[in-house]
């Protein structure tokens, strides 16, 4: 049996001091230091009774010397460059048995090679996304591992005592080999990208479409939030739209720019999904969005420019409830098929029931579709596509109608709502047996002499073009 790793972490920022405590609070003992030791000392005095079990070091450097084997050191720093530097810095100061473990949000390229370089050095590595954020952190996030399995053994009592519980069951596991942890984590921030944006989509046709108070929509997020939409951002929706600025007394979001951030998981997500020839289009709706609202003076010339307006929509409650189940289902759906496409091309096997039962509880995404969505991948999945398990394949049937409404009536109304109209055309595309593309076929092999299968019989064929 592995002997279980002595722990260490480098890195107490928000949400590495968050993770030291959760993992002080479990019984653990911990070995921290960080860049600044001013940080570290602040830290040991913020843990209070949890520092019996905390050992503080001025450097990293003096953190692994002095720790005993073996030694498992997890990074929380931001990625990059920082955490390319200290890995290589790393591997000179640990020893054959040791674990390096990059619980940032790595891109999982980085991860796989630096799989390769840090076992080269007779060490084990290990990549672990890590949801939740600075609350998940502190109290039970949902951790994606991924990694040299020796390694996971040395850790895992750790990580299944610190993740979060979904009915007293770890929502943590080893995923696979070198990066799949830290690409499952990536589609999971795609996946948020997607279910933000549609969530903020039909705020924007209730508020501007039907002229609803924030604090009203609020009310109504929080009574949605019930049933098939449970969901941990259908919650907070809910209590955003109802607060109040302080300084104000205006609704809270009113006072915020309309120029939304983001990190790059979202922008990886869409750029894998084209390297494995996939469409995740509800997620690269999302992403645009975001990019979109960042040219905020654009925007504002092009409403005096283009006389942007929008008008009114007569929908009902049950139409935005529906239509958002709908496109939900659908983001999942596309989410699993890029960990589908990347499972096969980098030879990982990846177990997506499990995939969904960690993401049922402590990370962003969690909701009560995910024990269905666990349910349908262990039992009867046509073509291996979510949208036709049997239970999802007729709650799509109930509820796009309501999607089609929302989509139509936000067209003509001049609503944009770039993830619910891409979201409903996926699935529009996947209900028919016979597409548009034979005239794509047709206009490459005019132009180019590419080809073309025809029907019942051999590739390579060209038309009558030039006859």
């Amino acid at each position: 049996m592995t002997e279980l790793a002595h722990l260490g972490l480098y890195g107490l920022g928000t949400m590495g001091s968050a993770l030291a405590l959760n993992i002080l609070d479990n019984g653990f003992a911990l070995h921290v230091a960080n860049r600044q030791e001013a940080v570290t000392t602040a830290f040991a005095e913020e843990a209070g009774p949890l520092a019996e079990k905390l050992t503080t070091h001025k450097d990293l450097a003096a953190m692994a010397k002095d720790m005993p084997a073996p030694r498992a050191i997890i990074l929380m720093i931001p990625a990059g460059k920082p955490v390319e530097d200290t890995i290589i810095a790393l591997c000179d100061m640990l020893e054959p048995g040791d674990t390096i473990i990059d619980a940032g949000n790595s891109d999982f390229h980085d991860t796989r090679r630096r799989t390769e370089f840090v076992e080269a050095k007779g060490l084990t590595f290990i990549g672990m996304g890590v949801s939740g954020g600075e609350e998940g952190a502190r109290h039970g996030p949902s951790i994606m591992v991924g990694g040299t399995p020796q390694a996971w053994t040395g850790i895992r009592p750790v990580i299944m005592a610190i993740a979060a519980k979904f009915e007293n069951e770890p929502c943590a596991d080893h995923l696979g080999p070198d990066g799949a942890g830290h690409f499952v984590k990536t589609v999971h921030n795609g996946i948020e990208y997607a279910d933000m944006q549609m969530i903020a989509e039909t705020y924007g046709m209730m508020r501007y479409g039907q002229g609803l108070a924030p604090a009203e929509i609020g009310k109504r997020f929080e009574e949605w939030d019930s049933g098939a939409l449970t969901a941990y951002l259908m919650e907070i929706t809910g209590k955003v739209l109802q607060a109040t600025d302080t300084q104000t007394g205006v609704p809270a979001v009113d006072v915020i720019l309309d120029r939304a951030g983001q990190k790059g998981t979202g922008r990886w997500t869409l750029i894998e999904a084209l390297r494995l020839g996939q469409s995740a289009s509800a997620i690269e709706a999302a992403v645009a969005s975001r990019s979109w609202s960042s040219e905020k003076e654009t925007r504002v010339a092009g409403e005096e420019i283009l006389g942007g307006s929008r008008g009114s929509v007569d929908l009902q409650d049950a139409d935005y409830k529906d239509a958002l189940l709908a496109a939900r289902i659908i983001a999942y759906a596309q989410g699993f098929r890029l960990l589908a496409a990347a499972s096969e091309e980098y030879n990982w096997n990846l177990d997506f029931a499990r995939i969904a039962e960690i993401w049922r509880a402590g990370c962003i995404i969690r909701s009560a579709l995910l024990d269905d969505i666990s349910a349908a991948f262990r039992g009867d999945m046509p073509h291996g596509q979510l949208i036709f398990a049997p239970f999802f394949a007729e709650r799509l049937k109930e509820t796009l109608p309501a999607l089609r409404r929302v989509v139509s009536a936000a067209a003509l109304g001049g609503h944009p709502i770039p993830a619910l109209s891409s979201a409903l055309s996926f699935v529009d595309t996947f209900g028919m047996a016979r597409g548009t593309t034979d005239l794509i076929q047709a206009q490459r092999d005019f132009f180019g002499m590419h080809g073309f299968e025809r029907i019942g019989g051999d590739a390579g064929q060209h038309g009558p073009w030039w006859e």
